[in-house]
């Protein structure tokens, strides 16, 4: 039986590294020191975001879709995760912008009264 990959330590919460990797074919092993990469910095629900990221091929509303969130929570969850791998995040939008955004999604605006707000509040 193959379980999940930990990626955090249980008892602290720092970052594991691999000491050792198998083969399930010949059944031999490499020791060492193995970097897990960036994506090992990642909380598992990190990575269920990001899995969902790629089946949507890269479509944050299709993400906030199939998690039953609103757009705007699944941004925000996208920027925990730029930060988790240590990138910058960017400035978040004025509140202005986002209550229109919001509105466009509960639909009480169209597309193009929400482009013409947008526009306006550069």
């Amino acid at each position: 039986m193959n379980y999940p990959l930990l990626t955090r330590c249980p008892i602290c919460g720092e970052s594991l590294i691999a000491t050792r990797l198998a083969c399930e074919s010949c059944h031999g092993a490499v020791e060492g020191h193995f970097d897990l990469g960036g994506l090992a910095r990642l909380k598992r629900d990190h990575l269920q975001f990001v899995e969902l990221l790629v089946k949507n091929r890269g479509n944050i509303n299709g993400v906030a879709n199939d998690l039953g969130v609103s757009y705007t929570t699944a941004r925000s969850r996208m920027d925990d995760i730029v930060a988790a791998l240590g990138y910058n995040t960017p400035v978040s939008p004025p509140a202005e912008r986002l209550d229109v955004l919001a509105r466009l999604e509960r639909g009480e605006l169209s597309p193009e009264v929400a482009l013409d707000l947008l526009k306006g509040q550069k």
